[in-house]
């Protein structure tokens, strides 16, 4: 690269830094406009959000064994009931041909048990046997009886565990995730299919300590912001009463409206819940009456954001600041420019000025 034009592209841009004329050009030739403060008793929070659904699940086996069958992948719709995969139950399905075996033997052995019972308790009524005899083959009936049970028992319970190796839906969902494949090891307690509900979603918020109070009993102003849908206030919200021991906060959850494209659980949103004390705002950063400009007032220099404020001497100055959330045409400046300043709306005039 040619070193000179290298060195006339430095001398450029430090000309433009450093260029009284651009930076401070007369005020009377561009249009301004007084930065608009709102009231301080209608001040709202923004409180960091997500979507998560009401129903959500991360199914595993209760049984270990190769998985043989995988019926769904990610993004798939499932129904309630629905085989999602399967075990190997080779082993399990034996136990039960085994345990059904041992069930019919026991049952036999009842049967042969209650006619000798029946032939013993005709001979004892004719006295040809004794009280003891008699005895005995009613324990060895009783015995008999106390088997079969025992084995129906244990037969239920192979035929119930047959159960384990086949996952199904445990609602109408939709697939999140299948971290296994085809042939992997499942083990008792390892995630197998994460599914949830889109039907029913919410936005789940941390809310401070300090701030609780003041949400509790302003829970019907909550509104939320998602990337892509509109601001609206909320139907339903609930603030759960305990607190994080850790990190000291509440959750606030929002609930979503149903049908509402677009939305799928782990996307970021904003809650805005309302303020009316002056230490809920010192703590968020927010200080009473917000300052509010045109969105065209906003210049972007590379990584700085500023905007061209009118000084005393009528000049045009430019001054970083931090900027809150946009509605409609306007943007909340949270910290660089004060209620009343003299700000320029449209930079291009300044611009040009040289």
């Amino acid at each position: 690269m040619n070193s000179r034009w290298i060195w006339t592209s430095v001398l450029a841009v430090a000309g433009l830094t450093s260029n009284p004329i651009w930076a401070n050009a007369d005020a009377a030739a561009v249009k301004s406009v007084a930065a608009q403060a709102s009231r301080a008793g209608a001040q709202e929070l923004s409180l960091d959000a997500v979507v998560e659904a009401v129903r959500q699940a991360t199914l595993s086996a209760q049984v270990p064994g190769a998985i043989v069958s995988l019926n769904v992948k990610a993004g798939d719709r499932v129904r309630a009931g629905q085989e999602l995969l399967r075990i190997d139950a080779s082993a399990a399905q034996q136990n039960v041909v085994g345990n059904t075996a041992q069930l019919e033997a026991a049952q036999a052995n009842l049967r042969v048990a209650t006619k000798e019972l029946e032939r013993q308790q005709q001979l004892f009524q004719k006295q040809y046997i004794s009280q003891g005899a008699l005895d005995r083959t009613q324990a060895q009936f009783e015995s008999a009886q106390a088997q079969v049970q025992a084995q129906q028992a244990q037969t239920r319970a192979a035929q119930t565990q047959t159960g384990f190796f086949s996952v199904r839906a445990p609602f109408h969902g939709v697939v999140s995730d299948v971290p296994v494949t085809l042939g992997d090891m499942a083990m008792p307690g390892r995630p197998l299919v994460s599914l949830h509900d889109p039907s029913a979603l919410r936005l789940s918020a941390a809310v401070p300590q300090s701030m609780m109070e003041g949400v509790r009993t302003q829970l019907k102003s909550v509104r939320y912001e998602i990337a892509g849908h509109k601001s609206v206030a909320v139907a339903s919200v609930q603030l759960l009463p305990t607190v994080d021991p850790v990190t000291h906060t509440a959750q606030l959850r929002v609930a979503l409206p149903a049908g509402v494209e677009g939305l799928v659980p782990g996307m970021f949103a904003r809650v805005w819940v309302p303020s009316s004390t002056a230490s809920d705002a010192a703590k968020t950063g927010v200080k009473d009456g917000r300052v509010f400009l045109p969105l065209t007032a906003v210049v972007r220099r590379a990584e700085m954001t500023g905007v061209y404020v009118v000084d005393a001497q009528g000049k045009a100055r430019l001054r970083q600041v931090r900027l809150g959330r946009t509605t409609g045409q306007t943007v909340e400046v949270l910290s660089g420019v004060s209620a009343g300043e003299q700000v320029v709306t449209d930079p291009v005039t300044v611009n040009t000025q040289r």
